[in-house]
């Protein structure tokens, strides 16, 4: 496998992450935004929205982050990270959909502002990283982990952006649960940190 990335994306990292915690190997190469090289035609292939992660596992190709996820547990045959069953699926699928919604709209907007200069409205943004993460305290004060009794991909799509919030002016100081859960993903075997931003809160 193949894994096309950038280390300052939290999607990327959401991908590297779930391989490196499955221990599968692949190879990482680094898509230079600053020059361009994700709207070079030779990329624009692998995904036509010009952006990091695509995996190439072979002849195939899976771009999306989340859908890297799905496709590499469904691969791999990794039933506990992404269950089968229709309560156990729907309930990592919920958190799916939150990464690409909520989370993506609030921290992860946040964060673009002061690591990549976007034109977001910051205060707008930040309420809804406070408002997402609101939620997630009172949903980790009943359980470890969002989606099960155990890690899955449910929790991998949600943690690369909520690690670094911080670094968007998103101040966690409130959510020891959160917090907490940060932790319990940073000492499982296999953990790749996602590279830090001296920017915002972390400055």
């Amino acid at each position: 496998m193949k894994l096309y990335f950038h280390p300052l994306s939290g999607h990327a990292h959401r991908a590297r992450l779930f391989l490196s915690l499955l221990g599968q190997s692949f190879e990482l190469i680094e898509v230079d935004l600053a020059k361009g090289e994700h709207k070079k035609p030779e990329f624009l292939e692998l995904n036509s929205f010009g952006q990091v992660p695509v995996l190439v596992d072979g002849e195939t190709v899976i771009s999306d982050s989340n859908a890297i996820l799905v496709y590499v547990a469904r691969k791999l045959g990794k039933t506990d990270w992404f269950p089968e069953d229709a309560v156990g699926g729907a309930r990592v699928q919920r958190w799916l959909s939150v990464a690409a919604g909520q989370l993506a709209f609030g921290p992860a907007a946040a964060r673009l502002i002061t690591v990549f200069g976007a034109k977001f409205n910051a205060e707008e943004v930040i309420g809804r990283a406070h408002a997402l993460y609101k939620v997630l305290e009172g949903e980790l004060t009943v359980r470890k982990w969002l989606a099960a009794d155990h890690i899955t991909v449910a929790d991998v799509a949600i943690y690369s952006y909520t690690a670094r919030a911080p670094e968007g002016n998103v101040d966690l100081s409130a959510y020891p649960n959160l917090r907490a859960w940060l932790q319990r993903i940073e000492a499982l075997p296999g953990f790749v940190d996602f590279a830090k931003t001296p920017v915002g809160f972390a400055a």
